[in-house]
Parts: C-alpha cells; sequence; structure tokens
C-alpha cells in the first residue's frame, strides 16, 4: 500500500494515521509532523502570537540550514529571533526552540508557510505576504520593463533610503572582487531582465545560476528590509562550482573571476550544446580577426603548397586586452613619482590591424574587430609578474564616459551592402583597483543609474554619488560599455 505525505491525507473516518512510534521517529527525522483532527489553517485574528513577528531580525541571505544539525532539509525561519532550525514535529529542533524560547512563529523556507508551534496549525494573513516576498522575490514584466524609466527609491525598515539595484554588498572577508562583477551584471539590461523573471531559467539545474538569479533578485527588490545585500549563499555556490579556486578568505582578481564566471553561466546555461547562443554570449561575445604573421607562431610551418604565409582565422571574444604602456622608472625633478597619463584611443589602436602584438609563444600578430558586441568589456593590464614579484603599473587612463566611437580609432565591421553599423559605446561600469596588487589590493566600482543619468561609486557596503568627471581620474583595471542604438 503506498503511503501519503500527511499534506496528502484525506480528511475524514478514512484519514491515514501513524502509530506513537512512526510518529517520533518521523520526528527525530526532521521530518512533517502528520496533521491531527485539530490541526486547520488559521487567520492571523486568530493566532494570538502574530504581533511576536520581528522584522528587524529576519535575514534569508544567509546559507539555510539549522543552527543546531547544519542540515539544509526541512528547515524553518524562527519569525522572532530569526535563526533557522529544522522540522517542526515533536523532538525536532524548531519545537524544542519553540518550547525553550516562546517563540511560536516559524516559516518554512521552501514554500514560506507559516506555522505557529507548538500547536501545529498554519497561520495565513496578508501581512505574511511582505515576509514572503524578501525571502524570494518576483518581478512582473511590467515591473521590469520599467526599471530605467522611473526613478526608484525605498526605504528600509531602519528608516535609510536605498536604491533598488544599486545596494551595498557585504565584503564577508575579501569577497570584493566577486562584489565588484556582480554590481556590473546588475547594470547590463538585458542580463539584469533575462534572471530578475526566474521561469527563464527555473528548469536549469546548476545551482550557480540559481543562486546568481536569487541575488540578482534580491538586489533589486524595493521591499527590502535592509538598504544591503550578503552574498552568502552566492559565493557558497561560487566555491563549489570553482572548486575553491574562488573563496572568501582569500583575495582574487577581479578578471580572473569575471573570465570564469561568465563563461561558467553560458556553459549552464546552454549546457547540450557548445556553440549554442545564451544570454551571455548574446551580450558580451564579439568577433577577432587574427592575423600572425610568416614565421612566427602558427604561421611557422609551411602550408599544403608548402609555403610559409600569414595565417589568418577569426576568433570569439568575450572581453579585450588593452596593453599600457611601461611606466617610467625614474623620478622628476622635484623628485616625485611620475604618473603617466595615456587616452584608450591610443590603447585600442591594438586592434587597427596596423599595430604588430610580439608574443614569444603566439608570435607577431595583428588584431581587427568583424563583429562588435553589444556590450564590450576592456580589461586595462595593470599588472606584470616576472620571477620575483608582481609589479602594478600605475598609468591612468583618459577615456570619455559617454560616445566613444570605435570609428574614429580603428575600423569597425559593416552590414550587407556597407551599411554603417552603430558603433558608438557608452560607459556603464568602471572597476577601480586600488592598493599594491595581490592580497593587499582592493576593488571599488563606478556605475552609472541609467534612470536618473548619474554615476555612484560602490565600494561593498558604501554607496555613495560622484562627479562623471571624477570616474575617469583613477587607477581603472575593467570597464563595460553598451553599445549604443543607432540614432
Amino acid at each position: 500500500m503506498k503511503r501519503e505525505r500527511p499534506e496528502e491525507a484525506e480528511e475524514g473516518p478514512n484519514k491515514l494515521h501513524r502509530s506513537s512510534g512512526d510518529l517520533q521517529n518521523a520526528a527525530a527525522n526532521g521530518s512533517e509532523p502528520v496533521q491531527n483532527s485539530n490541526s486547520k489553517i488559521r487567520k492571523g485574528t486568530e493566532c494570538p502570537y502574530l504581533d511576536t513577528i520581528a522584522r528587524q531580525n529576519l535575514d534569508f541571505d544567509f546559507e539555510k540550514c539549522c543552527v543546531v544539525s547544519l542540515s539544509p532539509i526541512n528547515v524553518y525561519a524562527c519569525l522572532v529571533c530569526g535563526k533557522y532550525f529544522q522540522g517542526r514535529g515533536p523532538k525536532t529542533n524548531a519545537f524544542t526552540h519553540s518550547l525553550e524560547t516562546n517563540h511560536h512563529m516559524f516559516m518554512k523556507l521552501d514554500n514560506g508557510k507559516v506555522y505557529c508551534l507548538p500547536d501545529g496549525y498554519e497561520v495565513e494573513d496578508r501581512s505574511l505576504e511582505v515576509i514572503r516576498y524578501v525571502l524570494n522575490p518576483t518581478f512582473k514584466h511590467e515591473e521590469i520593463a520599467s526599471l530605467d524609466r522611473e526613478v526608484t527609491w525605498a526605504r528600509s525598515l531602519e528608516g535609510q533610503e536605498y536604491m533598488p539595484g544599486l545596494v551595498g554588498l557585504n565584503n564577508m572577508k575579501n569577497n570584493d572582487y566577486v562584489n565588484v562583477a556582480v554590481q556590473i551584471l546588475a547594470r547590463v539590461v538585458p542580463i539584469r531582465d533575462y534572471f530578475l523573471d526566474a521561469s527563464n531559467y527555473s528548469s536549469c539545474k546548476s545551482v550557480l545560476v540559481q543562486r546568481f538569479g536569487e541575488l540578482l533578485r534580491k538586489i533589486w527588490n524595493p521591499r527590502n528590509f535592509k538598504g544591503q545585500v550578503s552574498p552568502h549563499e552566492f559565493m557558497q555556490a561560487v566555491m563549489s562550482s570553482s572548486s575553491k579556486r574562488f573563496t572568501i578568505e582569500q583575495q582574487g582578481d577581479a578578471l580572473d573571476f569575471w573570465a570564469w564566471f561568465i563563461n561558467t553561466l553560458h556553459h549552464h546555461l546552454s549546457p547540450t550544446k557548445r556553440n549554442k547562443p545564451s544570454i551571455i554570449s548574446n551580450c558580451f561575445q564579439g568577433e577577432l580577426e587574427v592575423t600572425t604573421e610568416a614565421g612566427t607562431g602558427k604561421a611557422k610551418e609551411p602550408n599544403a603548397a608548402g609555403q610559409i604565409t600569414n595565417v589568418v582565422e577569426r576568433v570569439p571574444f568575450l572581453f579585450l586586452g588593452l596593453d599600457l604602456p611601461a611606466a617610467p622608472l625614474y623620478k622628476d625633478v622635484m623628485e616625485t613619482n611620475i604618473i603617466p597619463q595615456v587616452p584608450i584611443f591610443d590603447l585600442l589602436k591594438k586592434f587597427d590591424n596596423q599595430h604588430t602584438s610580439d608574443d614569444i609563444k603566439a608570435g607577431r600578430r595583428r588584431f581587427k574587430l568583424t563583429k562588435l558586441p553589444a556590450y564590450m568589456v576592456l580589461h586595462i593590464k595593470r599588472f606584470t609578474k616576472n620571477n620575483f614579484f608582481v609589479e602594478k603599473n600605475p598609468t591612468i587612463v583618459n577615456f570619455p564616459v559617454k560616445n566613444l566611437e570605435l570609428r574614429d580609432v580603428v575600423p569597425v565591421p559593416s552590414g550587407k551592402g556597407d551599411k554603417v553599423l552603430p558603433s558608438k559605446y557608452d560607459l556603464i561600469g568602471n572597476v577601480v583597483h586600488d592598493g599594491k596588487p595581490g592580497a593587499g589590493g582592493t576593488y571599488r566600482l563606478h556605475v552609472h543609474r541609467k534612470s536618473e543619468d548619474a554615476w555612484y561609486e560602490v565600494q561593498d557596503l558604501r554607496v555613495t554619488d560622484i562627479l562623471p568627471q571624477m570616474v575617469a581620474l583613477s587607477e581603472t583595471y575593467m570597464q563595460v560599455y553598451e553599445l549604443k542604438a543607432q540614432s
């Protein structure tokens, strides 16, 4: 005979009952208790403990495990103190907690149902919908479409104002290199819109994809209880997926994480076919024509005709690396270090199909852009590694925050019939590295808020407004530009 789940048992004389021994075993395992004939759903007005809920103590950002057994199965949140406990039947941790501390309201974290313990009845009230929304924020299509049209400010329980979509991310120890990457991805409109609608990836089994979607929905949540978000669950998924290559404890490189993360997201969102496009490739992927000069790199060996000629190939890219000129070795007449400046247009000439890049392994190569991405990611190569240490180049890169026209610097691809394609970009995110390379450095970020056309500086939990002129006066490390539509 097939046993029914407790919540599926029939009411009335045919209702399935368990022996007391079965009930005790189920309770000890943290499973659901059997509903007795007195159990029912009560309205909030019928529950005397509803007003004991303390929203200021609730924090759903952390890993959902029982604080006693450390088990992630069948976990409930105490709505009075905010702690997580397993089960709600007799002899479970949640049941014991309710008796010992006189805390009676518990929410099941996987479905948002609220129960009163130790009585065991379910509670329904409109005030609980706010807590359910904070646990699992959801967005309608019209809400997503209006995010960049309306200037929205929200207020936390403590009265602090915050901007949905531009909130601080907690730096638990050394995860600021992850925070800046997440903040930029939250400003890329197609990626933001895709992950705010959980139905787009509900069938994806990747924990990393699910946790990233949850994090973006919490960042854009206009009803949050507090003005910041902790990426704890997301970092747990990152450490697991990267085999602890990227951790909370050890400082990492923002570009290394960015490259790994967007590649991993792409493969997890299109697991069946390697070359199948995803929301990641649609946003960031462009194409380069790489010419390797004869006698170097891939062009060392003769071809089928026995000739040594240039090798031309087209390769996709997700970001472009820009080489800085060498920093001066000596001080100026005032005995101070010289900090040179270089326009970004000089760096972009690397892709004009005229400048040659020398590499011991790859040979002498020339680059030409054959397909422009919707969002162009530029990496300023500040760090050089030798046999003894890693050295940082302090050169300041001058760049426009609006209307970066590639056509003025490098050849750009054209459409059918020599149709002019858009090639003008606006900056939406600028990652800055401060301090020494390696463990001694920190990351901060300049982001553009499209709804009010303003710039903000974000460093972990701190979010402050900044003038656009100040964005370029920093040691930029990575930038993301958005392609403007043809006017």
